[in-house]
């Protein structure tokens, strides 16, 4: 019969994600990992798997996580464009109130790991296409309302909105003033095509 858990899982798993954002996943030991739960390793194998499994296991609740948020920003109230401006804000203030800057612990790890383990690279692909198809539907949405110009592709539209927000989250990294971080969300908004 096996022993019951004496451990909240989610603290555990809540305690790990922060080590392997603080640290990145080569950098961080089993040792490490056991000193932050406080579990022997023998429980902590048990219960999560080794270490690359525990990472995989951190690294996908958090995607879930922040496509979720992406989500509930694009698909929440307002105008198509209002909520593509406040993602864009969001994101700003989200780096510019984070004294760490430690980014986004996807894009993160697939910086570290994009040569190593494909797993963690299709992960991450897979995570920014569906961002990019919300950020399309925002756009497709917006193009609807006659707020965004019909005839630029939203494809691209999205991608490039893709590709700002990225660009935000690393230049937050090296210390960009945040109020700059927000006026190039504005511009770009402001230099989508209009009808």
């Amino acid at each position: 019969m096996a022993r019951p858990r004496n451990f909240d899982e989610r603290q555990v798993l809540g305690s790990v994600r922060e080590q392997f954002w603080d640290r990145g996943y080569t950098a961080t030991s089993v040792s490490d990992l056991m000193e932050v739960t406080g579990l022997g390793k023998g429980s902590l194998y048990g219960a999560f798997g080794d270490k690359r499994q525990l990472f995989l296991r951190t690294l996908d609740e958090y995607r879930a996580e922040q496509f979720d948020a992406v989500r509930g920003a694009l698909e929440g109230p307002g105008t198509a464009l209002e909520r593509l401006t406040g993602l864009l804000e969001g994101v700003s203030d989200g780096y510019r109130n984070d004294a760490q800057r430690r980014g986004c612990l996807l894009a993160n790890s697939t910086s570290e790991l994009h040569g190593q383990d494909p797993d963690v690279v299709s992960r991450a692909r897979s995570t920014y296409q569906a961002v990019e198809d919300l950020l399309v539907a925002c756009v497709e949405e917006a193009q609807r309302d006659g707020d965004l110009d019909r005839g630029t592709e939203a494809r691209e539209l999205g991608r490039l909105l893709l590709s700002v927000l990225q660009g935000i989250e690393f230049l937050a990294k090296t210390g960009m003033d945040g109020a700059a971080l927000k006026r190039i969300g504005n511009t770009v908004l402001a230099l989508l095509p209009r009808t």
